[in-house]
């Protein structure tokens, strides 16, 4: 029989620990993200060669990095309170807008990418990156109650 004061499953697992459904939800979120650009290299590498490639590169990059983002500064700042949280995520939200914006905008100029796999690989890295995490979020066992 375990120590009530101990919250470790037989296994080993803090179950009390509250960046643990954070740290799944990135890390899945990552591995979704993987999968995601992977796919996305295959099917608009062979359809748009080149082109398409950098297109899923930097799509991949601006969706997956954009909610991956949120995710790593809500646990960079987990010990603080939550009036620091609160900032620093809405600055993050903020500065990412701003980078996307002259990214976007620097973009418009160049040719080296297909327009279509980079819209296409953004919206999709998105939804699948913040789907997952949120998967990752809600099926992490946790203790409700101390």
């Amino acid at each position: 029989m375990t120590n009530s004061k101990d919250s470790s499953s037989p296994d080993g697992v803090d179950y009390e620990d509250p960046k643990r459904p954070l740290m799944r939800a990135l890390r899945l979120g990552s591995w979704a993200l993987v999968v995601l650009t992977i796919i996305s290299l295959i099917v608009w590498g062979s359809i748009r060669d080149l082109p398409g490639i950098w297109g899923v590169l930097i799509g991949a990059a601006i969706g997956g990095g954009f909610v991956l983002a949120t995710v790593i500064s809500v646990l960079a700042t987990s010990n603080t309170s939550p009036s620091t949280t609160l900032a620093v995520v809405l600055g993050g939200w903020l500065l990412k807008i701003l980078v996307l914006l002259l990214l976007l905008a620097w973009l418009r100029t160049m040719s080296f990418y297909d327009a279509t796999a980079l819209g296409v690989t953004t919206i999709a890295a998105l939804v699948v990156v913040l789907a997952t995490e949120v998967w990752g979020i809600i099926t992490t066992r946790v203790t409700y109650v101390s």
